[in-house]
């Protein structure tokens, strides 16, 4: 609402008018992809590439029912549209053969092409590329079926028709030729049809023979052309049951050698079908047309490769990557899916299962072996602050934390020593220190008769925990046990008890659970090795983000760092949120055929934030910032300076995900703001309420509204999709695309089982396992809060942006999912540390029975 308020109140943009006319050769060549491209058999498209810019072009359209691909049909329509088209019907429909007017052409059944447009969610207008440059005094021509359904105005009608590139005459009288090169996509139709409708692959012989073909096609044109021609060549289609990337090629003015880029897509050597549209209408000096989504094409910044077959093989590379990733994603997502739920049942049990054999095997003394002074805990339930006792193991107990036998200690949080094995403030007297706790009604507590149940009591009481000046935690009660026996002694650990610092399981789920956070940052940082072009690509993939999700778990463990309670989630979480923030600074290169990122033969999205990239980036930014001011409160500093630093963290986080130059992510900057501020409200201190945020999402409405109109404001060719979606408004298109998102959110929901059921089961184990006592007695979620309250403030506003992100996005269960992938483990991990900093003592048996005492009469007074 605040953005069609702000549309409505400035109006429609001036749209810059093209001055110069120029005259464009579109030649299209359905299913014309790199590794076609050869210097002897394709001469004429090597000479191309030689003069001109090269690119890989996405050609996604509205898919047939059940086959990912472009038909060549959709392909030509999506050119007249400048925005995804489709057909009715079932497979690939036939190109419709134009029925000649004069000189011309009409288009059959062009009527029902343009009604279909209204039911595929793209409300895409026929005839937008020849009726711009008609309306601006230009002329077109249209050689070839294929070429006619891009060539026809908004009735069907095409100016200038021709079979062939020598029936079409003069070419000096046109503005604009479209020619199609049918050769690929005629020996494709031969090929024997699949359960959808789909011709199968053609055998390699033939589709080399067909590129050829087309290549001659082509070279016949070129040599009627006018020299200041300006000549594209696009694969408009695919012409297999897979997609794919296809060739994009401009030569001529303004073009030089080297790579091809549009603000589309923002990467170079990269473009979309839909910019071809924008291309031609820029080229042939008419006006933009508001309903072409597309970019025109413009020549990369970065050097080309040192020869042009370094160029084709870079291509054939990027299609290559491209099938791989559509190949592998859905196996690796099982895989991962899989193996979450494994690890999540593998940890349940070891926090929660005990041992069974202990009792039986090791039944437990009469009489205690080795009394210890063990002072039983002081609390107040209407305080946050307890008082209690520090029990540090002894040798028999081979913890890895202590090596002192010193005597235990009642210290109130202010006091705690400098480390969790100082023992220079043990008390002489522990019959002293357990007077101070307001729960003592003698010095001794073999003599108060309330003391056996104030013992058994203990056990269940929750652990207190202080932090001294250097932010280093101290646990100073037992997660479990009591004083045995009189004299208020404590055991050893029976046989077969373990203690939680001394398990070496708990150290495997530990860092398993750190290498388990870092898997999503690292399916990003895999990019960065070609594991595409292995010979075994699934198996190098899953290599290469184990390689280095090891890599940031070694970084986690290395420093001091490793010894808090936060120190390796803070370590996980700040590696994401910066390689995020620094990717999407720099061009968003490593979301491009990453496995959790963009999949450029899809067309959803080619730079800024995707929606699980935007899950993965806030998760481990907000959950970061809780680490960071845990350590800041730990060291001493002020509320102000730790709220001051998330807030300006926090604020840049924000905005790259908004900023049009950066993530230019719309859904995600609201539930971004809400999340970042439950965060911090809560670390302030204060309490959420409902009012708080409502206010905080109109702010973050606000915020991306603002940003979205910065971005309307300016041309249109240099807009990115926050500014068209504004354009939307004003055209009254926006309900169209807001219904689309929903749909394809609820699809992907409804749809996506596995990630459903892995969001279900993350948040029972956190809520139902973590948050529960663990074999050791005390909540391991409790203990961790209690160690480190800044994490309870992060986790809650990590949640809260991923279930906001979740309604407000079109990927729908994926946000959250992968949000919890890297919540969860990390929380996992931070629970293990706290449980290893809490020393366990089992409760001991229950002590014997007092002899009882003579009984004293009172002495009568006379």
């Amino acid at each position: 609402m605040t953005l069609t308020a702000l549309c409505a109140a400035l109006g429609p943009a001036a749209a810059s008018a093209g001055t110069a006319q120029g005259r464009v050769a579109l030649v299209g060549v359905p299913g014309l992809v790199w590794s076609d491209i050869d210097q002897s058999r394709t001469p004429n498209l090597w000479k191309l590439v030689t003069q001109g810019g090269s690119a890989s072009m996405s050609t996604r359209t509205v898919p047939p029912q059940g086959r990912g691909i472009t038909c060549p049909v959709t392909g030509w329509l999506t050119v007249s549209a400048g925005q995804r088209a489709g057909t009715p019907g079932k497979g690939c429909q036939a190109t419709p053969t134009p029925q000649p007017n004069g000189e011309g052409a009409t288009i059959p059944g062009w009527r029902d092409l343009v009604t279909h447009q209204s039911t595929t969610g793209y409300a895409a207008q026929l005839g937008t590329l020849a009726q711009t440059i008609t309306d601006s005094g230009g002329t077109v021509a249209a050689i070839g079926p294929g070429a006619a359904l891009a060539a026809a105005d908004k009735s069907g009608n095409i100016a200038k028709y021709a079979d062939t590139p020598e029936s079409l005459g003069d070419p000096t009288r046109y503005t604009l030729i479209v020619m199609e090169a049918p050769d690929l996509a005629n020996a494709w139709a031969d090929q024997p049809p699949d359960e959808y409708g789909i011709p199968a692959s053609m055998p390699s012989t033939t589709r080399q023979a067909a590129a050829a073909a087309a290549d001659r096609r082509i070279g016949t044109l070129l040599t009627a052309l006018p020299a200041d021609t300006t000549i594209l060549v696009a694969g408009v289609s695919d012409v297999t049951p897979g997609a794919h990337l296809h060739v994009a090629i401009a030569t001529g003015p303004p073009y030089s050698h080297g790579h091809l880029t549009a603000t589309s897509t923002r990467q170079d050597a990269l473009v979309t079908l839909a910019d071809l549209t924008a291309t031609t209408i820029e080229l042939a000096g008419a006006e933009p047309a508001p309903q072409v989504v597309g970019r025109p094409w413009q020549s990369a910044a970065t050097p080309p490769p040192a020869t042009v077959a370094d160029s084709v093989t870079e291509l054939a590379d990027a299609d290559l990557a491209s099938q791989v990733l559509v190949t592998v994603r859905g196996p690796f997502f099982a895989i991962f899916v899989a193996v979450q739920l494994l690890f999540y049942a593998f940890a349940a049990l070891a926090l929660r299962r005990r041992r069974a054999s202990s009792t039986a095997a090791h039944p437990s003394p009469s009489t205690p072996d080795r009394p210890q002074p063990a002072l039983p805990a002081s609390t107040s339930p209407t305080s946050q602050t307890t008082t209690a006792t520090l029990t540090p193991p002894t040798a028999e107990q081979d913890s890895p934390h202590q090596d002192s036998q010193s005597p235990t200690t009642t210290t109130p949080p202010s006091a705690m020593p400098n480390s969790p094995a100082d023992p220079t403030t043990s008390s002489t007297n522990p019959a002293q220190a357990h007077a101070t706790g307001p729960a003592a009604s003698s010095a001794n507590p073999a003599q108060d008769p309330t003391a056996s149940s104030a013992n058994s009591a203990q056990a269940t009481d929750p652990p207190a925990i202080s932090t001294n000046g250097n932010g280093v935690e101290h646990p100073t009660q037992p997660l479990s046990g009591g004083s045995g026996g009189s004299g208020g002694s404590t055991r050893l650990p029976r046989a077969g008890f373990e203690v939680a610092s001394a398990s070496r399981l708990l150290v495997a789920v530990q860092v398993v659970s750190v290498v388990s956070g870092s898997i999503a940052v690292s399916t990003f940082l895999a990019q960065l090795v070609p594991w595409w072009s292995l010979p075994a690509p699934m198996t190098a993939l899953i290599v290469t983000i184990l390689a280095i999700a090891g890599l940031i778990t070694a970084l986690a463990f290395a420093g001091p760092w490793r010894t808090h309670v936060l120190g390796p989630l803070t370590v996980v979480a700040a590696v994401t949120s910066v390689a995020m923030l620094v990717d999407v600074m720099t061009g968003s290169t490593l979301q491009v055929n990453a496995v959790s990122g963009y999949e450029p033969v899809t067309g959803g999205r080619f730079y800024g934030f995707s929606n699980i990239a935007f899950a993965i980036y806030a998760t481990g930014t907000i959950l970061g910032l809780a680490g960071v001011a845990q350590w800041l409160m730990g060291r001493g500093a002020s509320r102000f300076v730790t709220m001051l630093v998330c807030v300006l963290y926090g604020g840049l986080a924000v905005f790259a995900d908004g900023w049009p130059s950066w993530g230019a992510d719309f859904g995600g900057v609201p539930a971004f703001v809400v999340g970042l501020a439950v965060f911090l409200i809560l670390l302030s201190g204060r309490r959420v309420s409902v009012l708080k945020l409502l206010l905080v999402g109109l702010a973050g409405g606000a915020l991306i509204s603002a940003i979205a109109l910065f971005d309307w404001l300016r041309p249109a060719t240099q807009r990115t999709h926050l500014g068209t979606f504004v354009q939307q408004v004003i055209d009254g298109q926006a309900l169209t695309v807001v219904v689309r998102k929903f749909t394809a959110m609820v699809g992907v929901t409804v749809g996506n089982w596995s990630l459903t059921l892995l969001s279900l089961v993350a948040l029972a184990f956190l809520f139902l396992v973590l948050n529960r006592p663990s074999r050791w007695g005390a909540s391991a979620l409790g203990q961790t809060y209690a160690l480190a309250p800044a994490l309870r403030a992060g986790l809650i506003g990590a949640l809260t942006s991923a279930f906001i992100g979740f309604l407000m996005n079109d990927s729908g269960i994926a946000i959250p999912s992968m949000a919890l992938t890297v919540a969860v483990p990390l929380t996992l991990a931070a629970c293990v540390r706290a449980l290893q900093l809490a020393k366990s003592t089992p409760p001991a048996p229950p002590s014997a029975q007092e002899a009882p005492t003579e009984r004293t009469h009172p002495v009568r007074r006379s």
